[in-house]
């Protein structure tokens, strides 16, 4: 200690000599795990920045968010010879010295002397730093007042109140000592001292409240800031004319408390295009754009619906997100070479997505596989999914809509998952046995999957042998011969399961209009509440009354009216990103925009792999894995398919975007081929008129506009090259927003 601080020290030492005796409440015993512990968690000594981390801080480690207090107390009283408490002197206290910056510390000054947070340490230290008992009352709850709140125009701010609830039946304010986060900053703030502030915005959120190890959330809705009677009332004249779906009638309850007024439907053009690239993957031709806007009949949605169910590109382009989601890697963990076995497990996908296998089964065949892997393609799933985190993970990710991957190291810091619920889950695959299947990288490629005699997971901090239990459900009853892998896919597939349903209906949801009603999809948790609870409880309701049937899911959403809102926003909905009270544009994926050019400009793209060409023809959504060789794809977000997550496929934009559709050699082969369509309308009989025309409805699904006309005309009429001036106006055209996004 250098002299400044050594004086620093004494002076503070004076002034808090006498701070036990003034302090207020002495009669309130401090105890560490609902005292001591919250404290550390509100400076944030424990966070994951700080001594919170896996390797400490300058030798003082935590445990995350104070979850493990019984290593916390250890670290604080014993480690280091016990030199970070002084009982005989508490505000000698190294753990006091530091936090207050009275000592040099490198987290900076993190509590005031003679604070309510400082004398609760130091009356605690004065005690004899009394370590967590049997007997001590345990927190067993917090809760929030109010819990919710739909704010005003005028009044957009909200003091919280936050109770703990102890198991004598004690309660006491922690308002001041609970942690806050919100999960909109930019529509709703929270104080330290727990003050919602809503911004000039509208929308839904909430603030998530922590304090020791229990969690609680407040709700708030912030209206519109500009409703008026007259979009009001058309909301009603809305509603009225559109609420036959239960889909629409819930949506609509959510658009009148936030106060906004739906975009108008789209048009037919846009109707085709979106529902064609949404169900297909695939844009409508020129051809079926004319016979849709001629179909003068009031059931001509539900029907092109039905047709596009029908085509083989509607199981192809879920059979490449469903080969996203499970997994399907071409790749090797050591090499670049393409493994055997993904075709094959990608075309049971297609199959079973073509036959409309109901979801509950799809799932549970993929779960209980057993056998070699190059006759049983569920099998396949075990290839890449194939340690304790690849199984939890993929699971809680795929299936049940949640991430617990928090909980492999620590207590889930925004949910009740806990270690025991990661190694449970763990357990369940615990005696999933492999024979053979490497080559000689020792890359797995063909192994047999079956069901070993024996198979534990120890939990890695108490040592403890792990039953096999679902998260949140019952530990398995198993005789020695029973599959735990059974009696998990009967829980996550039966209809009071509360998550497997829930969890399809919100991804098709996603799918279908940009953003899932639990955003994202796979974060299901009660600190991240569905924007719509009872429309997501009403689609999995509706899921498993018709059997897990997946086009009927398909089928309900796309037919109502919600589904068919124009992207063009309102003055009340411009903002809005959780009602749906628009259709929200997003970029065409990967896959999905490379088919696209290949169909407009004509030319198939060539795919190649190692073992060969593919045969002509085939579509980028047709491809079975992610190793196929492609620039275009890579640029444009094909995901490697590293995880569970759909996060992995990127469809934001970026600069590499931006140089593709300039100078990809795949897009320029594109335009200027010799049986492509620039070639064929620079050779061809009709009028540059005709053509024109016929470039707007292949590339955007529409007629051109007369502007649009008049300055593609006299583009034409400028050029000597005729085919150049094609190919240019055509790359000018699939280049827009309008043909890389639907919409």
């Amino acid at each position: 200690m250098n002299i400044k601080n050594a004086v620093a020290a004494f002076v503070v030492i004076l002034v808090m000599g006498s701070c036990a005796l003034a302090q207020p409440n002495q009669s309130q015993q401090v105890f560490f795990n609902t005292d001591v512990v919250p404290i550390l968690t509100k400076l944030g000594c424990n966070g994951g920045g700080c001594h919170g981390k896996a390797t400490g801080q300058n030798g003082f480690r935590l445990s995350l968010f104070g979850y493990e207090p019984d290593l916390d107390y250890e670290a604080i009283v014993q480690e280091a010879r016990g030199r970070r408490i002084f009982a005989a002197a508490p505000s000698r206290s190294m753990l006091l010295l530091k936090a207050s910056g009275i000592l040099a510390h490198g987290g900076g000054k993190r509590v005031e002397p003679g604070s309510e947070d400082w004398l609760t340490l130091s009356r605690w230290i004065e005690d004899g730093a009394r370590p967590a008992l049997s007997m001590d009352p345990v927190l067993t709850r917090v809760s929030v007042s109010p819990d919710r709140r739909t704010f005003d125009v005028e009044a957009r701010r909200q003091p919280l109140q936050i109770t703990a609830h102890f198991s004598n039946g004690a309660t006491r304010d922690v308002t001041r000592q609970a942690v806050y986060q919100s999960n909109d900053p930019e529509l709703a703030e929270i104080s330290d001292a727990g003050i919602v502030q809503v911004k000039n915005r509208s929308g839904l959120f909430t603030v998530m409240v922590r304090y020791a190890d229990q969690i609680s959330v407040f709700q708030g809705t912030a209206p519109h800031t500009k409703v008026t009677n007259a979009h009001a009332a058309s909301l009603v004249a809305w509603e009225k004319a559109n609420g036959r779906s239960f889909v629409d009638r819930h949506v609509a309850g959510r658009w009148k408390q936030l106060g906004i007024l739906p975009s108008l439907p789209a048009d037919d053009g846009a109707m085709i295009r979106r529902l064609s690239l949404d169900i297909c993957g695939t844009l409508p031709t020129a051809t079926e754009v004319n016979e849709y806007l001629a179909d003068a009949q009031t059931d001509k949605r539900a029907r092109l619906i039905d047709r596009l169910l029908d085509r083989p590109e509607y199981a192809s382009y879920f059979s490449l997100k469903w080969a996203d989601i499970l997994r399907n890697r071409g790749r090797g963990y050591s090499t670049s070479q393409q493994r055997p076995g993904t075709a094959l497990f990608a075309g049971w996908i297609r199959d079973s997505i073509a036959a409309n296998v109901p979801y509950d089964r799809f799932v549970t065949e993929i779960l209980t596989a057993v056998g070699s892997q190059e006759t049983n393609p569920p099998a396949v799933w075990y290839r890449t999914v194939r340690t304790t985190s690849d199984y939890v993970e993929s699971i809680a990710q795929a299936f049940l809509g949640i991430r617990i991957q928090c909980a492999q190291c620590h207590h889930h810091p925004a949910e009740r998952w806990s270690q025991a619920d990661y190694y449970q889950l763990a357990a369940v695959f615990a005696r999933v046995g492999r024979r053979g299947g490497f080559s000689d990288a020792e890359v797995p490629t063909s192994e047999t999957i079956y069901l070993a005699e024996e198979g534990v997971v120890v939990h890695p901090r108490t040592g403890q042998t792990m039953q096999p239990r679902a998260p949140g459900g019952p530990e398995f009853k198993l005789g020695r011969y029973d599959d735990p892998r059974r009696s998990l896919a009967r829980w996550m597939t039966s209809p009071e399961n509360p998550y497997v349903a829930r969890t399809m209906a919100n991804r098709m949801w996603g799918h279908f209009l940009g953003r899932g009603v639990i955003h994202p999809i796979d974060d299901a948790r009660s600190t991240n509440p569905p924007s719509n609870p009872e429309l997501l409880d009403a689609l999995a309701r509706d899921f498993v009354d018709h059997k897990f049937d997946v086009k009927h899911l398909i089928r309900t959403i796309c037919n109502s009216s919600t589904y068919a809102l124009s992207s063009r926003s309102n003055e009340s909905n411009q903002d809005d990103l959780q009602s749906f009270a628009r259709y929200y544009p997003r970029r065409l994926s990967a896959e999905v925009l490379l088919d696209a050019m290949s169909q407009v400009l004509q030319t198939p793209t060539k795919f190649r792999s190692v073992s060969g060409d593919f045969p002509p023809g085939t579509r980028a959504i047709e491809l079975p894995d992610e190793a196929v060789p492609s620039n275009f794809l890579d640029v444009f977000g094909r995901p490697l398919r590293n995880s569970a997550c759909e996060c992995e496929r990127v469809d934001s934009p970026a600069l590499g975007q931006t140089l593709a559709l300039v100078s990809s050699p795949e897009i320029q082969e594109k335009l200027v081929a010799d049986k492509g369509l620039a070639a064929r309308l620079a050779t061809n009989m009709k009028s540059d008129a005709e053509n024109v025309r016929e470039i707007f409805m292949a590339v955007l699904a529409r007629s051109p506009r007369p502007r649009e006309q008049i300055v593609a005309l006299s583009f034409l009429e400028s050029q000597k090259d005729r085919k150049d001036a094609y190919a240019s106006l055509l790359w000018s055209l699939v280049a827009t927003n309008e043909f890389l996004l639907n919409h």
